[in-house]
Formats: C-alpha cells, sequence, structure tokens
C-alpha cells in the first residue's frame, strides 16, 4: 500500500514529460494559441507512445529508421557513469572537506566560507574551459598527456567531464554542510556530549553526521538538479555523444520522451526508496490518530473550492489595505535601510551603475558596434590583423569572429541581460509567494503533501533541456524569418523561464509561511482576532521578507546560469539571427545580450583565441558575485536585527562613546570639587 502513492506519483511525472514533449512540435507547426490543436496532437502522441512500434530514431541520408531504446541504450549508460562518477566523487571529497574543517580553528572557517561563495559563482562552462587550457598548456609545455579533453570517433573520455561536473555537487554539498554542522554543535544533546569528555571527533560521527544525514538527503535533490543541467552543457563542451546529444539531434517528441524518462526514472525510484524508508523512521513510535471522516476525505480533495475562496478573499483583503502608497514606498525604505550595510550597498550599485550606463550608452551611440574587417599597419599595405582581432587594437577588448568590437557588445547588452534577468527572478518570486499563500493558507495538509511530491518529482528534469526544448521553435531564425515578433519572443521566453520555476518557488515560500504560522506570535494574532490578512500583512511578510530577497538572488543566479547554457547552443535572448549564406555567418545575437558571445565556445577554444568568450564570462561572473554581495548584506542586517551578530559600526560608535565619557570622568577640575565645612580663619589651598 505505500508504494501506490510513488507509483501514481510516477505516472503523473511520465505524463509531464509526455505533455511537455510534445510542446517543441506544436510551436513549430500549430504557433501557441491553438490550444485545441495541442490537445488533438497529444492525445495522438498518448497512443503512439504506448504502440512499441513507433518507438523509432530517424537519422541518416536518406533516413533511416533504428530501434529507438537501441539507439539510446548506450549513450544512455555513458551519461549515467559520467553523471554518477561525478556525484560520487564530488559528495565524498564534501563529506571529507566538511569533517576535516570541523577541527580548523574559527579564524580559518570564515575564509573558506568566502572561497565557497566565490567558487559557486563560477559557471560550469569556466571551469571547463580552463582545465582544457590547462592540459592543452601542460601538454605544449612538457609534452605530457594528463586525459584527453575532447571524444573522437568511438574514443570515450571520463576523467575530465567528472573532474568538471563533479566540482559543483562539492562546492554545493560542502557549504550546506558546514552550515548544518554548526547549526547541530549549538544543541543541547552535543553541549551534553562535550561535558561528559566525549572527543569531537566521535561527537561527529556518531551524532551529528547520522542527524544531518536526511537534511542533507534532501538537499542533494537541489543539489541534482543543477548537475543535470551542466551535464548537458559539458556534454556539449567536450564533444561526448550521450544521451542529451541524441535527444537534441532527434528532437521527434518520441525521441524527447523517451529520453527525459530514462533520465527520470532512476533517481525517481532511489528518491522515493528513500523517502519512503525515511518516513517510516520519523513515524516510529508515534501515536497513529483517529482515521479521518468520509466528509473529512472529501473535503481534502476540493482545491478548486479553496482556490475560489482563495481568490475571494485576496480581492477584499487588497480592499482593506488603507494606504495603497505603501506598496510603493515600504519597499524604498526597507531598500535605503539594507543600503547601509557596505556588502549590499556594493552588489545594488553594481546593478545599477552597469545598467545606468549600458543605457546611457546605447542612447548616446544608437546602439551602434564597431567593425574592423581588417587593420594595417602604418603603411596601409601590410595586414596587420585579421578577425577576430586579439586586444588591445584596434579594440581594447578584441573583436568577434566578424571584427565586432566586443566591449561595444558587451555594454550595450548589459541592460538587456541584467534587466531580464531580475524581471524574470521578481516574477517567479512574486508569483511563488502568492502561491505560496494559497499552499500556506488555504490548502489542507493532505493537499500540500500532494503538491510537495509532485513538484519534488521535476527535480529529476533538467531545467536547461526543459528551456531548450521549449525555446527552439520560437529563438531560432528560419529561412522565412521569425514565427514571432520581436516582442512576443521576449515575452513567450520570460513566461516560459518563469512557469518551469514557479512551482519550486510555490512549495519553498510556502514551506516557509507554514513554519512561521507554527510560531507562538502567529497564535496569539489569531486568538486577538487577526483575520489571515491582518496575519499575513502584519506578521509573515515582515518576518519571511529578508528570505524571499535571498531567493530572488538565487533565481537570479539560476536565470543567468540559463542564459549561458542557452548560449552554448546558439540561442539567444530576443533571438537568434541566422545567416544562410554560403559560406554562412556565425548565428549572432539581435539584442547583443552576453549569452550571444557564449554561441562562439567552440570556435574559441579550438583556435586559441579565448579572449571571445573571456569577457563575457568574467561579465556573467562579476554579475553573479554582486548578486551573492546583495545576499550576504541583507543575512547580515537580518542577523543585526535579531541579535545574533553585532554591527560592528555600531559597536564601535558605542565603544568610542563609552570610552569618551569615562575620560571625561577620569578628568578632574576645580568644579569637581565642593566645600563641605571649613574651620574659623582657614584659608583654602589654591
Amino acid at each position: 500500500m505505500k508504494f501506490i502513492k510513488p507509483f501514481i506519483y510516477y505516472i503523473l511525472g511520465i505524463v509531464g514529460i509526455l505533455c511537455i514533449s510534445i510542446m517543441p512540435q506544436v510551436f513549430q507547426t500549430r504557433g501557441l494559441t491553438d490550444i485545441k490543436g495541442y490537445f488533438i496532437d497529444l492525445s495522438q502522441f498518448f497512443k503512439q507512445f504506448v504502440n512499441p512500434d513507433s518507438w523509432v530514431y530517424i537519422a541518416g541520408r536518406p533516413p533511416k529508421e533504428f530501434p529507438l531504446l537501441d539507439v539510446l541504450w548506450d549513450p544512455f549508460i555513458y551519461s549515467m557513469q559520467i553523471l554518477l562518477g561525478a556525484l560520487l566523487l564530488g559528495f565524498l571529497i564534501a563529506f571529507i572537506f566538511a569533517f576535516v574543517a570541523n577541527f580548523l580553528p574559527k579564524v580559518l572557517l570564515n575564509p573558506i566560507k568566502r572561497l565557497l561563495d566565490l567558487l559557486e559563482s563560477v559557471p560550469d562552462l569556466i571551469v571547463a574551459i580552463l582545465l582544457q587550457m590547462l592540459v592543452i598548456y601542460i601538454y605544449k609545455a612538457t609534452g605530457v598527456k594528463i586525459f584527453s579533453i575532447a571524444t573522437y570517433m568511438d574514443s570515450k573520455i571520463y576523467l575530465a567531464p567528472i573532474i568538471t561536473l563533479a566540482i559543483l555537487p562539492m562546492v554545493s554539498l560542502f557549504k550546506v554542510l558546514l552550515l548544518m554542522v554548526e547549526e547541530e554543535f549549538l544543541k543541547d544533546y552535543v553541549v551534553f556530549a562535550e561535558s561528559k569528555g566525549i572527543k569531537r571527533k566521535a561527537i561527529i560521527l556518531r551524532h551529528i553526521l547520522k542527524n544531518i544525514t536526511p537534511s542533507a538527503f534532501y538537499h542533494s535533490k537541489v543539489i541534482l538538479w543543477g548537475t543535470l543541467s551542466s551535464q548537458f552543457i559539458i556534454e556539449r563542451i567536450f564533444s561526448i555523444e550521450g544521451l542529451t546529444f541524441y535527444m537534441v539531434e532527434g528532437f521527434d517528441p518520441i525521441t524527447i520522451a523517451v529520453s527525459l524518462i530514462m533520465l527520470f526514472t532512476p533517481f525517481f525510484v532511489f528518491y522515493q526508496f528513500i523517502d519512503v524508508w525515511l518516513e517510516e523512521e520519523r513515524v516510529y513510535g508515534k501515536v497513529i490518530g483517529q482515521k479521518r471522516s468520509r466528509w473529512r476525505r472529501v473535503q481534502a480533495i476540493q482545491p478548486l473550492v479553496s482556490l475560489r475562496n482563495f481568490i475571494e478573499g485576496f480581492g477584499r483583503s487588497i480592499k482593506q489595505i488603507r494606504k495603497p502608497r505603501l506598496l510603493m514606498v515600504y519597499p524604498l525604505k526597507v531598500f535605503f535601510v539594507h543600503m547601509k550595510n557596505i556588502k549590499f550597498a556594493i552588489g545594488s550599485l553594481f546593478f545599477i551603475g552597469l545598467i545606468v550606463y549600458s543605457a546611457l550608452y546605447s542612447i548616446t551611440t544608437d546602439n551602434h558596434v564597431d567593425q574592423e574587417r581588417i587593420v594595417y599597419e602604418e603603411d596601409g599595405a601590410t595586414i596587420k590583423s585579421a578577425p577576430p582581432h586579439a586586444p588591445p587594437e584596434p579594440f581594447l577588448l578584441g573583436s568577434d569572429k566578424l571584427g565586432f568590437s566586443l566591449y561595444d557588445q558587451i555594454v550595450i547588452g548589459a541592460k538587456y541581460t541584467l534587466i531580464f534577468a531580475l524581471a524574470i527572478a521578481l516574477l517567479r518570486v512574486l508569483i511563488g509567494f502568492l502561491m505560496g499563500t494559497f499552499y500556506a493558507f488555504h490548502l489542507n495538509t493532505r493537499g500540500q503533501k500532494w503538491l510537495e511530491k509532485l513538484v519534488d518529482s521535476t527535480h529529476f528534469l533538467p531545467l536547461s533541456i526543459i528551456a531548450y526544448l521549449l525555446l527552439a521553435p520560437i529563438l531560432m531564425e528560419t529561412r522565412v524569418g521569425f514565427a514571432y515578433s520581436f516582442s512576443e519572443r521576449i515575452i513567450i521566453e520570460i513566461v516560459i523561464l518563469t512557469i518551469l520555476v514557479v512551482p519550486l518557488t510555490t512549495v519553498l515560500i510556502g514551506n516557509e509561511m507554514k513554519q512561521t504560522l507554527n510560531k507562538e506570535f502567529i497564535t496569539s494574532a489569531k486568538v486577538l482576532g487577526g483575520s489571515k490578512f491582518h496575519v499575513l500583512w502584519k506578521h509573515i511578510i515582515p518576518h519571511i521578507g529578508p528570505r524571499l530577497t535571498i531567493v530572488f538572488g538565487q533565481q537570479f543566479i539560476q536565470v543567468l546560469l540559463i542564459f549561458i547554457h542557452l548560449g552554448v547552443f546558439n540561442f539567444f535572448f530576443g533571438g537568434t539571427n541566422v545567416s544562410f549564406e554560403n559560406p554562412p555567418d556565425p548565428p549572432r545575437s539581435i539584442t547583443y545580450e552576453w549569452s550571444g558571445l557564449i554561441g562562439s565556445t567552440t570556435y574559441a577554444m579550438s583556435g586559441n583565441r579565448y579572449w571571445i568568450i573571456l569577457w563575457v564570462l568574467i561579465a556573467f561572473m562579476l554579475s553573479i558575485i554582486a548578486m551573492q554581495f546583495i545576499i550576504q548584506g541583507v543575512k547580515e542586517v537580518q542577523q543585526v536585527k535579531v541579535g545574533v551578530v553585532y554591527s560592528k559600526r555600531k559597536l564601535r560608535k558605542s565603544v568610542m562613546k563609552q570610552k569618551r565619557q569615562q575620560l571625561k570622568k577620569e578628568t578632574l577640575t576645580d568644579e569637581d570639587f565642593v566645600w563641605v565645612h571649613r574651620r574659623d580663619g582657614e584659608v583654602p589651598l589654591e
């Protein structure tokens, strides 16, 4: 009986994959607005999917049909070997580092945490490029080939992609383990164990690691989600013909569906099995409550009624806002309060300054990008350089393959990249907040658990692959032009990149609200007659506001990484300008947004022209670091607010004030003395 629910979740996951797999074909043939046509194609695809004879892979010239599973099985095994090898290596190193770090002095732990923040800001593409550059440099300098950095013909490589892919799970899990171990050391049982003379090593191995393992297990789902997306790019960079290679090359609904199911199934089964086991451990020894009545069971499956009540209540709640202008004034007030924190100020000023400079530059130059085909020496006859020009001449940062200035492209594209990344992140948080409110206030426990399980399954589908599949028919130009206008392409991409993550942000923010609703001060507010809107507006929002800011920063970083991943496949924000001449020019971004330069990765690496992608990767990295500064600043402001740490500036002012008062008291004058008694004829001393 306990495995029936996981089986239902698995079937629902398969249905979701089938719905996604048919979308690229529908977008190409019917467009986005033909909802009826989508369901017609979907019903036909369901019939095709249940027919084993239709599971064929079409390739070759002339096209030939091959058994689909025979084609995909070996690439699937190859991809799983790389993925599992990277996960095991990264997790093992993370546990070892986390164990060793707890024996280091506290003076060294803070630099380690800062280093982890820096490593998290490094995109996986940079890691792959740096590793390839290192191997090539060592080979040129010593003639020693450490390992292969690309596949050729039927050869396979393992070490390079595994090392590159293992860095993300290693850094992420190491950081999570450090925080969880620190929290465990503050608990009473650790203090009690230390008072009994138990050594630190034994406490960590026998108690702390055992207690944090379930939490680390749940965190590993998010790490796996990011690693799956990174593998999509790593296989492209190292020319690996894995599962994603055949999925992209085939790009028909049945190939997409079977490939995603092969990725989804093993991880779903593994995590569901562990989850069931952990659930049994949690309920062991607990008193089982009474069985709910039939009316309660019927009431638990009425989410539409709850949704209607939520919408009606939300409309009434908006009318209760006495001063609507506070909706704009309050965020600005909070922003200026946070600007007193130096880290928050640095990160915010970076975005404000760069976006303003990009906008002014575009206005003054009319989005003009300088181009130099051939640069001659002073004699006017000798060729000095041809595209791509290396920096610093004729352009400060060099040029691309067509001779266009990289500096102009990066500056002009900054506003598009940053503004739309911020907008997508903001929409994810705002919609997640609204849906999370419904999740926490109006959905019962059974409905919340079902939604959590359904959303949890999305961790086993790579976000970058899903975005690639849905955006391919929209962003890529054909011989007859784009299927949608420029504004439509931007709106569609924003909507797709937002909707893909809204279920996750809904559950995440909803769980934050649930934890806050269980606090004693919320119970007191309800007892005193506070409505749901009063509790939300006066208590929940101020309490989870910093957490929402942190989620917003994390979503912004994720959007930038998706831009990088899509750029590797020449999918640029706003559309990809494709040349159909002979020979064709490389694909170019219409808006000059930063991922437009990422598409030149293979060309830049093959000919040691690293400056073509170096500067844009640095721009991405600086933006991620700036957002991490904002996140860290919000955390510090919140810690000062709740009294976890003290503001150094306020503490310094307080200490200086106390010293001045103390010095003032130690300096004595005649006015500090008063004659209380004097004998007759006695003269005071002067």
